[in-house]
């Protein structure tokens, strides 16, 4: 039954004159199924804003932003990056900041313009966000004060804006509302960083229509679900619904804390609470206490940690009614337990597939499917093609594992300044190889998260070679391999496995050689000294299944 109703929702939802209706239009060149009922830009957001009035839309401690306010400071600073420092359509503006207010107000004054928001991870050492500065060149680095003391020399033709010492006269400047020069949905709108299969980070070109296409899947998703809740009786669609109070605690430089956290919260009309310094579950539930926080990402090991926190036993968090999760399988025990400490989530909880090259969410999965299929991470959404294709690039059956690879309107555009790269992940014809291996059985997918190179730490994507390459610059090490070894909390650790070139082998003085020109979570804590070459195959590929026992070298294929 439930299927049938499903697809009779559907049909009502996505028909012609439904309220997200769904047609073909010419996307890059390439006929794609969009929303016909969509924004144009991200501007778009900012300017319906403004019907939210006195309501609150971001919080951290005494700062309480309402919407007015919001938009008005938006204005304010796109005016000043526009007249002071010549910001326009596709100049980068770089973020390297903390969760703040001004994070977001600067990232929507710079979208409003046209401008591109090079967001920088608050993590990275020295050596990375130079990096990320010299490869983006943006006109403007915002910054807190206490990364900015992270930066080197700073090329002259960047002017550097200290969010919380100089961002007061931008917020206040003059001016007369949004911009209004025209902006294509396809314009880029945000530069993302991914960890970088080549030891460095690629930086993922992302539209105004990807960012767009990601709310509105996720509002899709949303109405479908109370639809076929409605349906069955288990709904009513009439209620009143309060506003949404989202408790941001991942990073706004990461997809979850910049899509859905920023973006999504102002497409939304939600109140965003934020917090300083780090995760700390004790102010957590306080927060979600005290502010009354209805939807929570319980991203990477801040779940587990919120449930091992003996606070959780006197808060109260009756008000949370969602509870979402990253792209990693989430274990029956952890969602239990969330829902024995979240109880108004039971039905609430779920989970989506997707990364900074995908841009929106691909396959998602909540409610009961999350109870009945827990190792899968949902079915195709809509507007989203999916195949899975073996090694030589051919579709493979319903059942058999191979490589992940979607197609959409709003997949990025692609990396930049690294066409090279571009070529080796999207097609000729659009698709995305995702990197991952999976499976789709009946409709759903599901990924072998143990078959990829990629460790999942903490919701953070962290790329093997990467490590790798610090490590075997090392005077001490002849060769090294790097792999993810389960984790309760954090999903995975990292494993680092080494061959010393002399007798001298020091796990301490390795991590702080690592620590040096990489962020701290790159830093394997677990070390292993071999005394044999690494395994390879005839091209020369260290074969990880051997070291992790997987595989015998003589069964792999060369």
């Amino acid at each position: 039954m439930t299927d049938d109703v499903l697809l009779e929702v559907r049909a009502e939802l996505t028909g012609p004159g439904g309220l997200f209706e769904i047609t073909t239009e010419d996307v890059r060149g390439r006929p794609m199924e969009v929303f016909a009922n969509r924004k144009r830009s991200l501007r778009e957001y900012v300017e319906a804003a403004a019907a939210h009035g006195g309501a609150e839309h971001l919080v951290l401690g005494t700062q309480r932003i309402t919407f007015a306010t919001f938009t008005d400071q938006v204005a304010a600073v796109g005016a000043a990056l526009r007249e002071h420092y010549g910001v326009g359509p596709g100049d980068r503006v770089a973020i390297f900041s903390a969760n703040r207010p001004e994070w977001a107000i600067a990232y929507w004054a710079t979208v409003s313009l046209g401008g591109v928001v090079a967001a920088l991870n608050g993590w990275w050492t020295t050596d990375e966000v130079t990096f990320g500065v010299e490869m983006s060149e943006p006109k403007v680095l915002f910054g807190d004060t206490r990364r900015l003391a992270r930066l080197g020399p700073q090329p002259d033709e960047v002017t550097v804006v200290d969010l919380e010492t100089e961002f007061g006269p931008l917020r206040s400047h003059a001016h007369a509302g949004l911009p209004d020069q025209p902006i294509d949905e396809d314009d880029p709108a945000t530069l993302l960083f991914t960890s970088g299969t080549t030891g460095r980070p690629k930086g993922a070109l992302i539209s105004h229509r990807g960012l767009i296409g990601f709310v509105d899947g996720m509002v899709y998703n949303g109405a479908e679900n109370a639809f076929v809740a409605a349906r069955r009786g288990e709904a009513d669609l009439g209620a009143p619904r309060p506003q949404m109070v989202t408790l941001a605690t991942s990073p706004m430089f990461h997809v979850s804390g910049l899509f859905a956290g920023v973006i999504m919260g102002l497409a939304l009309g939600a109140k965003l609470v934020l917090r300083e310094g780090r995760f700390d579950p004790v102010d957590v539930l306080r927060l979600i206490e005290e502010e009354k926080i209805t939807s929570w990402s319980a991203m990477g090991s801040m779940g587990p940690r919120v449930l091992a926190c003996p606070d959780l036993e006197y808060r109260d968090t009756a008000s949370v009614t969602n509870i979402g999760f990253g792209g990693a399988p989430v274990s029956d025990e952890l969602r239990a337990r969330l829902r024995e400490a979240f109880p108004a989530s039971t039905g609430n909880q779920g989970m989506g597939y997707g990364s900074s090259e995908s841009v929106a969410v691909i396959t998602s999965i909540g409610g009961q499917d999350f109870l009945d299929h827990p190792d899968s991470c949902g079915r195709v959404n809509r507007t989203f093609e999916l195949q899975i294709r073996d090694e030589d690039g051919h579709e493979v059956a319903d059942g058999v594992e191979g490589l992940i690879h979607v197609r959409s309107p709003y997949t990025m555009l692609g990396y930049w300044k690294n066409d090279e790269a571009t070529a080796e992940t999207v097609d000729a014809d659009g698709w995305l190889n995702m990197g991952d291996v999976g499976r789709v059985e009946d409709g759903w997918l599901i990924i072998n998260s143990r078959a990829r190179d990629m460790i999942l730490r903490a919701a953070e994507n962290i790329y093997p070679v990467e490590i790798e390459h610090r490590l075997d610059a090392h005077p001490d090490v002849s060769e090294s391999a790097v792999l993810g070894v389960d984790h309760p909390e954090l999903g995975q650790e990292i494993k680092a496995i080494v061959v010393p070139s002399g007798p001298r082998f020091d796990p301490e003085a390795l991590a702080a050689w690592v620590g040096e020109a990489l962020s701290a979570h790159k830093v394997p804590s677990i070390w292993e000294r071999r005394a044999e070459p690494l395994p390879r195959n005839a091209a020369g590929k260290v074969v990880k299944g051997v070291l992790t026992g997987d595989q015998q070298l003589g069964q792999v294929e060369e």
